[in-house]
């Protein structure tokens, strides 16, 4: 049963010094491994901290979901949200300072420095340090994102406590280099099988080959030219690939099933329906299209005088996430929502993940200066 209070025990062994920043936040956040499964430290020293630091703020806890809410009466709500939990190590904790081999510049190098504990290293400090902000803040840190959806801590709370995600803008910290990504593609599985009939191989023209039936369907795939959609003036690209081919029975024999799973990652301009009729379509020579996953996107959410605002202060012109993200659980809600934070995306879960400290600096910054002056 999943653990939901607001007065916690509190492991007292892992301090978390906000003072010393959000770059020294960072290190400390990374050196407390926190792989999917594994989050209860580090929730436990998150809690902690803002209960023995952020007077200001409303804490619930829902099992290692951490929800903490300023209560001032504002005309607008923003909510922002991190993971805490890490893809597996790889001898790449403890983390180190370092020069990024390709542009020089200082980094902080090791297992969720990008994926993303650096965006959380952020976001807490502000959490602690805004105690009277422009616009009523919801924080949230959640555990299980680097899983299976039906996983999220974030899904969980939300479900439990639907009352405390109300908001009118969303920030989700996920690596962006430091800029804004609206919105995110939406994603669909599906298992297309193709049937036979098995006979033994030195007699294969008794048999049907689902194997060879296969081809064609594959060879459509490799010839498939993805779409590029615009959607609120920013630019998606969309995908569809096999990623995972099974079939055979044993060397001798013909096979009589192949299965082919398929990965679509459509624009958010489509409907999940809509990703499920185009892909049925695509394989209708198939003899079975089963989905066995489907989120859907998140338009850009860059229409409201907030996210205006928000982009003023980043100071960069925003982008399209090309990847499903957690924004699409707020978009889902009717909350516009983006992704903002420090770090290459192209380096999360990568064995030398590394962040610029100049973008946690950055980040920090922006989100600073918009939320103390944000209408």
């Amino acid at each position: 049963m999943e653990r939901v209070s607001s007065e916690s025990s509190i492991n007292p062994s892992l301090p978390l010094d906000v003072d010393a920043g959000p770059v020294s936040l960072t290190r400390q956040l990374c050196d407390i491994p926190s792989v999917s499964g594994d989050e209860r430290a580090i929730a436990d020293a998150v809690e902690a901290l803002l209960r023995a630091r952020a007077p200001h703020l409303a804490v619930v806890r829902d099992g290692d979901t951490i929800v903490a809410r300023t209560e001032l009466g504002r005309e607008r709500r923003v909510a922002i949200a991190g993971h805490l939990d890490t893809v597996p190590i790889n001898a790449n904790l403890p983390v180190r300072d370092e020069l990024d081999p390709e542009t020089g510049a200082p980094v902080i190098w090791g297992r969720g420095t990008v994926d993303m504990k650096a965006g959380v290293a952020v976001q807490l400090a502000l959490a602690v340090a805004l105690d009277m902000p422009a616009v009523d803040l919801t924080w949230i840190w959640y555990d299980h994102e680097e899983v299976d959806s039906s996983l999220s801590g974030l899904g969980r709370a939300m479900r439990n406590h639907p009352g405390l995600f109300a908001a009118d803008f969303a920030i989700l910290g996920e690596p962006s280099n430091g800029t804004i990504e609206g919105g995110c593609n939406g994603t669909l599985r599906a298992r297309v099988a193709l049937e036979g009939t098995r006979a033994h191989s030195a007699r294969s023209w008794m048999g049907r080959n689902a194997i060879h039936r296969a081809g064609a369907l594959l060879a459509r795939l490799e010839a498939y030219e993805a779409e590029r959609v615009v959607v609120d003036g920013l630019e998606y690209r969309e995908g569809l690939n096999a990623v995972r081919v099974e079939g055979g029975v044993a060397g001798n024999v013909i096979p009589d099933r192949c299965e082919i799973e398929v990965n679509y990652r459509f624009a958010p301009s489509r409907s999940t329906d809509e990703a499920v009729a185009f892909v049925r379509d695509f394989f209708s020579d198939a003899d079975e299209v089963r989905i066995v996953d489907l989120s859907p996107g998140a338009r850009p959410g860059l229409d409201a005088p907030l996210a205006r605002r928000f982009v003023d202060a980043v100071g960069a012109e925003p982008t399209a996430k090309l990847g499903w993200t957690d924004v699409s659980r707020f978009s889902a809600l009717g909350i516009p929502a983006v992704n903002f934070g420090p770090g290459n995306a192209l380096l999360a879960h990568a064995d030398d993940e590394r962040v610029p400290v100049a973008q946690i600096e950055s980040s920090y910054a922006a989100l600073l200066a918009w939320l103390t002056a944000a209408e």
